[in-house]
């Protein structure tokens, strides 16, 4: 009996998904813990392994198309078994058909076509049976003769643009002439390689912007023009513009900025790493946070509005920038740690995120957020609060300069942080305590000795 391959739920608020790419193919022999494919959930993409042995005999839901969680997106059984009749469903948001820059003459175009392959809900026994998504209202026809759609097409333009004389709005051949004539395409010097690629990328050439200053398109041109085209967003890109933009227009965002003085604990840690104690900045920095946190509770807080919910435990949020976007690992209970604890945790953390290893546990229920950008060289920046928190800490490069110290000119190493917080919760006075209690921790050299012998 044909087993079904079910999309996992990798959290709790996860409620669809996409696969990146199947690790197998139709035929392949599988066995228990093999990778069978991977996947794009909101936070990252993660693995997905076989709990069972058999052959890959159907691939129900292709590469980039999301999905329900709990969905069926294949099967596992025996070459020549049976495969449960399936109905695809709609995929969760499917997109618009783009119009393609030449239409073929052909007849009006159906009403209904065949739906891509998408995952179906998993059942309990492996006949299933799903309704069938609605099919969408048919399109507008669109009219062009046959003669008319080899010129365009021989020209490589978006007949779209075209406005038709014929009957019942249809486009003819005049039409076409008129319309390069108007557009001076004809003075165009489009080179036979940038001609080709533009017909096989459906890129209308009169959208092209020429650099020559002679009229000469070339396959620069081309490719530039390609480079321009908008891109979808990935599922992890499209999940952290909806959180952020939620968060700065539910939360009330206000910032307060204090210059911390690192000199004495650079040097200090510059002294633990001589002794084999590799304790990063970040470390301290997220020492010094838990600290304060356990002073200031309500900072620890979260809101809806209506009530504010305390959080006992601190989960301290680590946001770390990675190619496809920002994660953020979890460091659970960060208050029961000691500073040597937290090192080891920050660093397994980081290496399993930049692995894509991470699980959805440890990208979640963060009650504080450390944005770190002081490796990158940066004087000061503020941050947007993550969903679910009530602040967020921004910390900037740590950088030499003049200071004034008893009356004297000094050089020091100093860093800015800066705290954003939700105006809900916290007011003034309490953030500008808060973030002073971070500084005069990190200022607190006798603090580190304690904390590290």
């Amino acid at each position: 009996m044909a087993t079904p391959i079910i999309m996992p739920k990798f959290g709790q608020m996860t409620e669809e998904s996409a696969i990146v790419e199947w690790l197998k193919k139709e035929g392949d022999q599988v066995a228990a813990g093999d990778i069978l494919f991977t996947v794009e959930t909101d936070k990252s993409v993660m693995e997905v392994e076989s709990f069972e042995a058999g052959t890959l005999i159907k691939i129900v839901v292709p590469p980039k198309v999301n999905v329900p969680v709990q969905s069926t997106v294949g099967f596992l059984g025996k070459p020549g078994e049976p495969i449960p009749a399936v109905t695809a469903p709609a995929p969760v948001t499917p997109k618009k058909a783009e119009a393609s820059p030449v239409l073929a003459a052909s007849a009006p175009r159906p009403a209904t076509q065949a739906a891509p392959a998408a995952a179906v809900t998993a059942a309990v026994a492996p006949a299933v049976s799903v309704t069938a998504a609605a099919a969408p209202s048919a399109p507008a026809i669109f009219r062009i003769s046959p003669r008319a759609a080899a010129l365009a097409r021989n020209s490589v333009i978006d007949t779209t643009r075209i406005k038709g004389t014929g009957p019942e709005g249809r486009i003819v051949e005049k039409d076409v002439r008129n319309y390069l004539q108007e557009r001076g395409y004809n003075k165009l010097r489009i080179s036979p390689a940038a001609k080709q690629r533009a017909a096989q990328e459906k890129l209308d050439i009169l959208s092209v912007t020429t650099t020559g200053g002679d009229n000469r398109v070339t396959m620069a041109d081309i490719e530039r023009a390609l480079a321009e085209r908008p891109r979808t967003m990935s599922k992890m890109r499209q999940i952290i513009a909806q959180r952020l933009t939620q968060s700065v227009v539910t939360a009330p965002h206000f910032f307060v900025t204090v210059e911390a003085d690192m000199t004495d604990l650079v040097k200090f840690r510059s002294e633990l790493k001589a002794r084999g104690a590799p304790y990063t900045v970040t470390d301290f920095i997220s020492e010094a946070v838990v600290l304060a946190l356990k002073e200031f509770p309500d900072v620890n807080s979260s809101t809806d509005g209506k009530s504010i919910r305390w959080n006992s435990k601190i989960h301290l949020g680590i946001a770390v920038s990675l190619e496809q976007g920002l994660v953020v690992p979890v460091i659970r209970n960060a208050d029961d740690l000691t500073l040597a604890e937290l090192n080891l945790r920050t660093k397994e953390l980081a290496e399993k995120a930049r692995a894509g290893k991470l699980g959805p546990d440890e990208m979640s229920g963060s009650t504080f957020t450390i944005s770190n950008m002081g490796m990158m060289g940066v004087e000061n920046f503020t941050a947007i609060i993550n969903t679910g928190e009530s602040a967020i800490l921004a910390v900037s490069s740590t950088v030499k300069k003049a200071v004034v110290r008893d009356d004297k000119v000094v050089v020091r190493s100093i860093m800015k942080i800066t705290l954003s917080a939700d105006h809900r919760i916290i007011d003034g006075a309490m953030a500008a305590r808060f973030t002073n209690a971070i500084k005069q921790k990190l200022e607190d050299i006798e603090l580190w000795k304690r904390l590290t012998s």
